[in-house]
């Protein structure tokens, strides 16, 4: 059936900013979609409150809206727009879940608009716990045995009928949050409670424990016709227990008979059709008794997921692509498959390589968090690898994963302990390093069976790690001069790298490398086909193996590589991603072939049509080597993807490579303390006194000689990992260590740390010899926040204009004399009228897309140009202060980790951003705390604790919020000021859970609208009840800082009311000499 011509416009909702559970995937599918649809000539409509993502970028779509994804704005813009369809589909669990508010408050029927691509009744069949188990039941596919509850006393009730542990899934939620395994009563109260919380429809399932069972996942895909294809299947390394974002999953799956591939198919199949989604994709959850075969369905997403990226990037289907396709009308049969240009969508595609992803995770950034995993996701990116083998895809993801290990590497362990006891004890429970104690089990000579017995991992996996432990150690009985080229090729084409094996001989990884190529030893590129090589393939798309034939033939073309940012992390995020895309986007526009790097695959970057030609590889030197040999590029952009591509720059120099955009000798100069400290003398600009130390000893003499507080940082690392303000000298000696810890091979940063300073941000352009401004943000919170945590202005809401002037100029000058190329970023404190440079970073930062969105200018694409050769003359951008305002909040993964504070400081901790965008600072402000917070602003309360320092601040605070209606509940120090200034009406409540009248009992009640509380920063865990834990699982509105809880009420009193907001889309880019 061909498209539907009775709709001509469709509302798209995205899923907001980048959260654990709901990452860049939903970018990937987003933007697929807006072009698909714009491609069959459709109005598109889009809301989106992330400006890190190319789907909001202007221009893709008819109408795009960076806009708290909130039931009241939705409206207004459905009343400006007036679009006929919604598809809901694309936007992760923000989208699915503000489709069914919008069906539930009428306002579809109200408008006229049309739900595609999944009615309410299907969302709700396979969301709701209790309709989607009527629906097995009717079909005869067993589910644990489970009921749903309301409330803890339910929960309580269900473990008198199943026996613990426990499984806890709330409804309506996204990454299993609020979900966990309860083993006993108290862990079952506290689960229960947060799970409540959590669930928009205030419901979970009980459900019986099926922990061990071999989980599997299946990519289906049907149409209105009732055409079903399988995509891909999908097999959890590790079993039920561990949420399938957190476990390391392998395509196709590898433990399945003919006959259980079978039945998972047609199961799958039948639920698709019971479910009764018609038009796209969806992603079934299986179990697997391992003892007798048995199969128990556990869920299933009615919409593209994160596993539908990951099944996109390991066959090449593009699965949101197709599924906006069927949205429209037409049938699966109808639908060309883009990869072979030959064969429809309808055909199942077919893979003869073997895909593994490992997720990336950051408890170092929670170091008191429980690092237990379990069905409540907790990572927050992924890396995959393709390989001919397993073994071969699992070391090439192992060595994408940039946590140190090259492999799996043996883990270090205290003499102190018998290595058996301490394995026994690891392996009991699931972390994140699970994987390594595995392989340092199989090392010790632990059996197969005893580990299987011991993680029900399934044996032929901890077979394949056996054997490459066996290989390993025959590796490490040879030296280098011994080995064949038999040995080596075998260990090339299982996997290990050239470092791997430098280590176990002993040498340097150059040695290693002169030998492998003195044997003729290189990989092969293989294509990703969709169809195992059936037809002849049209997408270059390729990994590397060490096989026969070499399928990535080069062509004559001049060309540039862009190495890409890897898995997602924080500090480095889609933002960098962003930047990559669209230095594709430019090489193209030139002329010029683009070739893309990367090894994530949830982004836009490794989508198979942004650039000519994809490799999917780990971001090591060895591997990136093999690409740019083969493909011999005039150049390679390395400033674009974070740190990651940057770690490679003096190597990738060294071998002669050429670089694109600012020399490597201007990058050191910025990152090396000494000779950045000799540039700014030179240029009389001043920085905060500092020093460098290598050790605790040089580190004190520094300190006493700049005096207390001051900031440790090591250098060389991204998102203030293990920065820290350290306040007196006993507490150095624990930080230093953990800064020396972080970057062994680099001097810890020490500066003197500037108390309430403003903090200000200044993106910039350059050619090499001329600099232009781009973009200057003013942070709210003020000097010890992260930058990345900080929310900003842009244009800068409190700065003089003479003081902006200078900061501008100073900037230009550092520009200039770095002779920078492409994009900078320079960080300064103003304190009083003084302006101190904190540091520079002459690459693309982190604020790019935002500053981009909040000027109108793809400053990624204007950077490539300019590496390309171009000059800021002839491509014409000069700077103008929007006039306009644009804020960028931050949003934070606390509630992931249990026992996590919510406090500040100079580490990096936020996964994510949105942007407000008004009129006035105000406006913009006020929009960006929606498109962060649940509306609660109609409650009676608002509490107010804070330091001694803060409280002269919330005096003006306390009064504007009376003036609005609120009253005022404080600790007691905070009321007494309060009280003695004039305010009324306020009212003494405690922190403690034991006292009478405490403010948990008002947060429980539904009482409070908005929590202010600041407190100095220690390390220190808190409990599910305490009150900053307790706003995070109601996601209340609340401030840590006082900065920013002044500019929220003043903006709140300004604007009287959120109903005064105004919405309107960004403007449409004003080509400039394009």
């Amino acid at each position: 059936m061909p498209r539907r011509n009775d709709i001509s416009s469709i509302l798209l909702i995205g899923s907001g900013p980048i959260v654990i559970g709901q990452a860049c995937e939903f970018d990937y599918s987003g933007t697929q979609a807006c072009k698909a649809l714009k491609e069959e000539g459709f109005r598109v409509i889009l809301v989106n409150s992330n400006p890190a993502t190319i789907m909001t970028d202007p221009g893709l779509v008819d109408a795009t809206y960076i806009e708290p994804i909130r039931l009241p704005v939705l409206e207004r813009i459905i009343s400006q727009e007036r679009p006929d369809a919604l598809l809901p589909t694309m936007g992760g669990q923000t989208a699915l879940n503000m489709a069914m508010k919008l069906d539930e408050a009428g306002i579809l029927k109200k408008y006229g608009v049309e739900l595609i691509g999944a009615d309410i009744e299907a969302i709700q069949k396979a969301e709701n716990r209790e309709l989607f188990r009527a629906s097995m039941e009717k079909l005869s596919i067993p589910m644990p045995m489970s009921r749903v509850v309301h409330s803890v006393a339910e929960a309580l009730d269900v473990a008198e009928q199943i026996d613990y542990p426990l499984i806890i899934r709330p409804s309506f939620t996204l990454g299993g949050e609020g979900g966990g395994v309860a083993n006993h009563q108290e862990e079952l109260i506290q689960i229960a409670t947060n799970g409540l919380s959590a669930s928009p429809t205030q419901e979970i399932l009980v459900e019986q424990s099926i922990l061990g069972w071999k989980e599997f996942e299946m990519e289906v895909m049907r149409d209105h016709s009732d055409n079903c294809v399988i995509i891909c299947s999908i097999e959890n390394f590790d079993p039920m227990g561990v949420h399938t974002g957190d476990s390391i999953t392998v395509a196709p799956s590898q433990t399945l008979t003919d006959v259980e591939y079978q039945q998972l198919r047609d199961m799958s199949f039948q639920i698709m059709r019971e479910i009764g989604v018609d038009t796209g994709g969806s992603n079934v959850q299986f179990a697997v008794n391992p003892r007798d075969g048995q199969v128990m369905v556990i869920e299933m997403n009615p919409r593209v997921s994160r596993s539908s990226a990951l099944a996109s990037k390991a066959t090449g289907f593009p699965i949101a692509k197709i599924a906006a396709k069927l949205a429209v009308g037409y049938t699966l049969d109808e639908i060309p498959n883009d990869i072979t240009k030959k064969t429809p969508a309808s055909f199942e595609p077919s893979i003869d390589y073997v895909v593994t992803k490992i997720p990336r995770f950051t408890f170092e950034k929670f170091p008191l968090s429980d690092p237990r995993l379990g069905t409540q996701m907790k990572s927050v990116g992924e890396a995959m690898a393709i390989g001919s083998t397993f073994r071969e895809s699992l070391q090439k993801a192992l060595r994408s994963l940039e946590t140190g290990h090259i492999g799996l590497d043996p883990q270090i362990y205290s003499k102190d302990r018998d290595l058996d006891e301490v394995l026994e004890e690891e392996l009991s429970r699931v972390t994140s390093q699970r994987l390594w104690f595995v392989a340092d089990a199989l090392r010790s000579g632990w059996s197969v069976e005893r580990l299987h017995q011991k993680t029900f991992i399934d044996p032929w996996f901890l077979m394949q790690m056996q054997s490459l432990i066996q290989e390993e150690i025959k590796i490490a009985q040879q030296s280098v001069d011994q080995v064949t080229r038999t040995d080596l090729r075998r260990w090339k084409s299982l996997g290990f790298s050239d470092a791997l094996l430098a280590k176990k001989f002993q040498v340097p990884e150059a040695e290693v490398a002169k030998l492998r190529r003195s044997m003729g030893l290189s990989p092969v590129f293989k294509m990703v086909d969709t169809c195992a090589a059936e037809f002849p393939s049209e997408t270059p798309y390729f990994y590397s193996t060490y096989a026969q034939e070499n399928e990535s033939i080069p062509t004559d073309q001049s060309k540039v590589l862009i190495l890409g940012s890897g898995p997602n992390r924080i500090g480095q995020g889609i933002e960098f991603d962003y930047c990559c895309v669209h230095a594709a986007l430019a090489v193209r526009e030139y002329g010029f072939e683009a070739i893309m790097y990367n090894c994530n695959p949830e982004t836009v970057s490794t989508d198979y049509d942004t650039s000519d030609r994809l490799y999917f590889e780990p971001l090591t030197f060895e591997d990136v080597m093999h690409v740019i040999e083969l493909e011999k590029p005039m150049g390679v952009i390395v400033q674009l993807g974070g740190q990651t591509p940057l770690k490679l720059a003096k190597r990738l120099h060294d071998a002669g490579v050429q670089l694109l955009g600012t020399d490597f000798e201007s990058i050191d100069r910025a990152e090396d303390r000494e000779l950045f400290a000799a540039m700014l003398n030179k240029l009389g600009l001043q920085q905060p006194a500092n020093g460098t130390a290598r050790s605790l000893e040089e580190a004190r003499k520094i300190a006493e000689r700049i005096g207390y507080p001051i900031l440790v940082r090591p250098s060389y690392v991204l998102g203030g990992r293990a920065m820290v303000v350290v306040e007196s000298e006993d507490r150095l000696e624990e930080f230093f260590a953990e800064a020396i810890k972080v970057s062994p091979d680099h001097p810890v940063l020490i500066d003197q740390f500037l108390s309430n300073a403003v903090e200000i941000d200044v993106d910039l352009l350059g050619d090499g010899e001329k600099a232009e401004v781009a973009g200057v943000m003013e942070h709210i919170e003020r000097a010890g926040i992260h930058s990345g945590d900080s929310a900003c202005s842009l244009p800068p809401f409190g700065l003089g204009h003479d003081i902006l002037e200078e900061l501008c100029k100073q900037a230009k000058s550092m520009a200039q004399e770095l002779k920078v190329c492409g994009l900078m970023n320079v960080q300064f404190a103003v304190k009083e009228e003084d302006i101190y440079v904190i540091e520079v970073n002459p690459r693309a930062s982190r604020t790019v897309p935002f500053v981009s969105k909040a000027i109108g200018v793809p400053l990624a694409k204007y950077a490539t140009r300019l590496m390309l050769g171009e000059k800021l003359s002839s491509i014409g951008f000069e700077y103008h202060a929007p006039k306009d305002y644009a804020v960028k909040e931050t949003v934070f993964p606390f509630m992931r980790f249990t026992g996590s504070d919510t406090t500040l400081g100079p580490e990096m901790l936020s996964t994510g951003e949105v942007m407000g965008r008004g009129t006035n600072f105000e406006e913009a402000f006020l929009k960006a705390q929606m498109a962060v917070f649940e509306d609660s602003l109609d409650r009676p309360y608002v509490f107010i604790g804070v330091m001694d320092e803060d409280k002269p601040k919330m005096v003006i605070v306390a009064k504007m919020l009376e003036e609005m209606g609120y009253k005022i509940l404080s600790t007691r120090g905070t009321f007494q000021v309060l009280k003695d200034q004039g305010v009324q009406r306020i009212q003494i409540t405690s922190m403690d859970a034991s006292e009478e009248g405490n403010i948990i009992e008002y947060i429980l009640r539904k009482e409070v609208a908005l929590l202010i509380n600041t407190t100095r920063r220690r390390k220190r865990a808190v409990g599910a009840r305490h009150i900053r834990r307790l706003v995070l699982a109601y996601n209340l509105p609340y401030f840590t800082t006082s900065e920013a809880a002044v500019q929220f009420t003043k903006s709140l009193h300004q604007l009287g009311s959120l109903e005064n907001l105004n919405y309107q889309p960004l403007p449409f880019p004003v080509a400039q000499n394009a």
